[in-house]
């Protein structure tokens, strides 16, 4: 049998990896596939052990790779594996399961992959040139890596905004930002309709950047922010799905001439993900060059996303 990949998440049946992974795995001389594994959100602690167990009980899967589930993950079955790294604990998320000869090891690749999504976004001096803010609404598994990348940087934010339905969301997320050493002004706000959201947008600087890292649109139906929203001027507008009933990002397209925008959504961010877990779980190494040829042998799997 072949050797296997597991992709834990909530609807991973529509994902583009399924046809993607053969071809790199093609192009990384790799005899292995891939499995999806759906686990509803907020579920039952033993359905997070499970899927662990599972993959240290089975000597053909390889590892895995963990979407929506990674904080819960890590809550819930963090004692199951014989080593989590320094991301893993700082934010207190697994988003990539690997195998050693020890046992387990359970990593967090999101502040790595966001930061090289941010790098393909921005100028590498974008933040001294200007005093922009950053808002990333969401505070779960990629709302905690794209913050941390921020903050961690020799260079930042002027100020970052965080929000988050979840209050214990939002105090377990201070609590990760309490340990890094930075100099950004953060702002953490708890909501419940887009109208905050719109509220939040129209304060910031010029030049700002703007985050949707709810899972809204994908996940979970709908948009953090109200049709009525403006975003800011030249501001960089980021929609971390590539996939699903995108509003978000559909409102953001619409303001592009108007107010000068740069709209990203998640591909390459997802590319960027997969590639690292992926590198990680079978031992492999990733160069840029290397990068360069999996996003063109993807490119032409890459789904429309729905415009204005």
């Amino acid at each position: 049998m072949n050797e296997r990949l597991h992709f834990i998440g909530v609807s991973t049946a529509g994902s583009s990896i399924f046809d993607l992974f053969p071809r790199w795995a093609g192009l990384l001389g790799l005899d292995a596939e891939i499995a999806g594994r759906d686990i509803p959100l907020d579920a039952e602690p033993k359905r997070y052990r499970a899927a662990v167990a599972e993959i240290a009980g089975d000597d053909t899967i390889r590892g895995a790779l963990v979407t929506a589930h990674k904080v819960d993950l890590y809550r819930h079955a963090g004692d199951l594996f014989a080593e989590l790294d320094s991301f893993a604990n700082l934010c207190g998320e697994v988003s990539c399961i690997s195998k050693q000869e020890h046992g387990l090891i359970g990593h967090a690749k999101d502040p790595i992959t966001a930061g090289r999504a941010l790098e393909d976004m921005l100028t590498p001096d974008y933040w001294t040139r200007r005093e922009a803010h950053a808002l990333c609404m969401g505070a779960g598994g990629a709302g905690t890596a794209i913050t941390v990348y921020l903050l961690s940087g020799e260079e930042s934010p002027a100020g970052l905004v965080v929000t988050d339905r979840d209050e214990q969301r939002i105090r377990a997320l201070q609590s990760v930002h309490r340990r890094l050493t930075h100099r950004a002004r953060v702002e953490y706000h708890v909501v419940s309709a887009p109208e905050q959201h719109d509220a939040l947008l129209a304060g910031l600087a010029r030049g700002s950047l703007v985050v949707n890292a709810t899972g809204m649109g994908k996940d979970v139906p709908g948009s953090p922010v109200s049709d009525a929203a403006q975003f800011p001027q030249e501001g960089i507008v980021w929609e971390l799905n590539y996939r699903g009933d995108l509003g978000f990002l559909r409102s953001a397209r619409r303001q592009v001439a108007e107010r000068r925008l740069t709209v990203h959504d998640g591909w390459r961010y997802f590319l960027h993900g997969w590639s690292e877990v992926i590198a990680e779980v079978f031992h492999l190494e990733v160069t840029p060059e290397r990068f360069a040829q999996l996003a063109a042998e993807a490119e032409s799997l890459r789904p429309p996303t729905t415009s204005a």
